[in-house]
């Protein structure tokens, strides 16, 4: 018997599923902002699109890749949990891309939403933690990859 911290089938499976499902539910929340900020962009939108604006400008366009991106990252994370078997996709390391996903767009979000002279309001601080649960959570599960193969 292997001493391995490796979840059951069944465990494995719903981490796999909640990161699917995170993963779409996401992307589709992202791309909708996306559409919004095109929105803006064609009514031309002051609030958005005016000379002192340039953070939001940048900052919502930020929100949107970010959780575009990190989505497919969750969306990855639970297919290769499906294709590598079980323990392949460790549930803190899951839980981490997922809550990454959610604190980086947020922070985006929220710090365009509120500028203060040109800077971005307080809740840009919501994506340095989001970073940081992002690399650990891809670290983890680069380890776990690896490790699975050996």
């Amino acid at each position: 018997m292997s001493k391995s911290k490796s979840p059951e089938p069944a465990e494995s499976d719903a981490v796999a599923f909640r990161s699917l499902r995170f993963g779409w539910w996401a992307l589709g929340i992202s791309l909708c902002l996306g559409l919004g900020l095109e929105v803006l962009h064609g009514f031309k939108i002051g609030w958005y699109l005016d000379v002192g604006n340039e953070m939001r400008r940048l900052m919502f366009p930020l929100a949107h890749t970010h959780g575009t991106l990190l989505a497919l990252v969750n969306i990855a994370a639970g297919v290769s949990a499906k294709v590598f078997g079980a323990g392949i996709l460790p549930a803190r390391a899951a839980s981490a891309v997922r809550l990454a996903a959610i604190l980086m767009p947020l922070g985006f979000l929220l710090g365009g939403i509120v500028i203060y002279d040109g800077d971005p309001g307080l809740g840009v601080l919501l994506v340095p933690l989001g970073g940081f649960l992002l690399v650990y959570g891809v670290a983890a599960i680069a380890i776990a990859v690896n490790r699975s193969r050996a």
